[in-house]
């Protein structure tokens, strides 16, 4: 479900998020749930703990105190889930901004390039321009 911060690599952006989001508390614990509920150790311990309560007789069929843990375990781990959505969301966000931002960047440097490119051609054609006039000057008139 969620990657842990020894996975984040790559882009700058999402290094610095991971780190300030790494600073909260609650990221850190909703972290550290959503990788165990996202494990089969979590599908182990579930699979153990229903099978005791069902063999050891707990309680007798239809079992109303599982269920209702049951229940309240679903409520928890999908509010896990939309947390793991929403700092996904996030992190898609910040490569969104990152790349928003390196287009602008390109694009102002797009711009200058072609400022530069205009500027040369213009002092291209009057170099020629002037390269032309000289050697019509210097070759004088054309001899009879």
């Amino acid at each position: 479900m969620a990657a842990s911060p020894e996975t984040v690599t790559g882009h700058p952006a999402l290094m610095r998020h991971e780190e300030e989001r790494l600073q909260k508390l609650q990221s850190r614990i909703a972290d550290t749930i959503t990788n165990f509920a996202g494990s089969m150790t979590f599908v182990y311990v579930n699979i153990a703990w229903f099978t005791i309560w069902i063999v050891i007789g707990i309680e007798h069929y239809p079992f109303g105190l599982l269920t209702m843990i049951v229940s309240l375990e679903a409520i928890f781990l999908s509010t896990f889930v939309m947390i793991s959505q929403n700092r996904a969301d996030a992190r898609r966000q910040v490569l969104a901004d990152a790349q928003w931002q390196t287009v602008q960047t390109e694009e102002h440097q797009n711009e200058q390039i072609i400022t530069l490119s205009n500027q040369i051609l213009e002092l291209t054609t009057a170099i020629h321009k002037m390269t032309n006039e000289l050697s019509a000057l210097t070759s004088g008139p054309p001899a009879a």
